[in-house]
């Protein structure tokens, strides 16, 4: 399954770089988010290197899921697509 990664987890001044917020496609409410919990998330690099992550919790009501990767995201990530594996 595919995701668009959508931005960084954060509050109003602070932000969390290694948890970012995932919009998975077929994904429209929380019931459907639910059942991505504890499942692997994988983004790969323009150089090809893959950073893998762990969907740790659903965030709203739309489907959107929070991932926690154990190194931090860059920036260019934002917009890209990740791998949601089973």
């Amino acid at each position: 399954m595919k995701g668009k990664i959508l931005n960084y987890r954060g509050g109003r001044r602070t932000q969390k770089a290694n948890q970012m917020i995932i919009m998975p496609e077929d994904c429209t409410s929380k019931e459907d988010a639910a059942k991505l919990l504890d499942k692997k998330v994988e983004w790969t690099t323009p150089t090809g290197k893959k950073i893998e992550g762990k969907v740790t919790r659903i965030h709203g009501r739309k489907g959107t899921i929070v991932a926690t990767f154990q190194k931090g995201l860059p920036g260019q990530s934002m917009g890209t697509d990740v791998d949601i594996i089973d």
